[in-house]
């Protein structure tokens, strides 16, 4: 019975290692470490109580413990550029902003930048307060400062 079990061992073991290859997402490395141990507790005992209960804690182990760790430096962390910054700032309009004329533009933390209306048949007057709600290539979107934030 012994040498079955550590063939199962073995056989979850590669496959929990071969998952993890092919993912390559920290999504089953921390079961393949507990087959290892599993494997390992088959060669002393042949008891598979004892086999599931190694697996099942050093696999829980192994995610409780090492994956917060390995999120932190493994997965990039968004850095925003300046364009994104000034997403939800607020700016004063220089030339009226009509999306009917393709005509526009925002001076935003020191910036201009070519703007059209959130709202296809909103026009904003020179002088007036908008808040930029997205960016899309050069242009930035905006809407009167005034106006309700959405939720969204």
């Amino acid at each position: 019975m012994a040498v079955i079990d550590n063939i199962v061992w073995l056989v979850l073991l590669i496959l929990f290692a071969a998952f993890e290859a092919a993912t390559v997402g920290l999504t089953s490395i921390w079961f393949a470490a507990g087959a290892l141990c599993a494997l390992i507790t088959s060669l002393f005992t042949d008891n598979i109580i004892i086999q599931l209960i190694v697996f099942l804690a050093v696999s829980l182990i192994a995610l409780l413990l090492i994956r917060p760790l390995a999120r932190k430096y493994l997965i990039p962390r968004r850095v925003a550029t300046n364009a994104d910054r000034v997403i939800g700032a607020e700016g004063i309009v220089t030339q009226a902003v009509d999306n009917l004329k393709a005509t526009g533009q925002v001076q935003v933390s020191g910036q201009v930048w070519t703007a059209r209306s959130q709202q296809e048949d909103v026009t904003i007057p020179v002088g007036e307060r908008v808040r930029v709600l997205r960016i899309e290539g050069v242009k930035v979107f905006v809407t009167p400062a005034d106006a309700p934030r959405s939720p969204y």
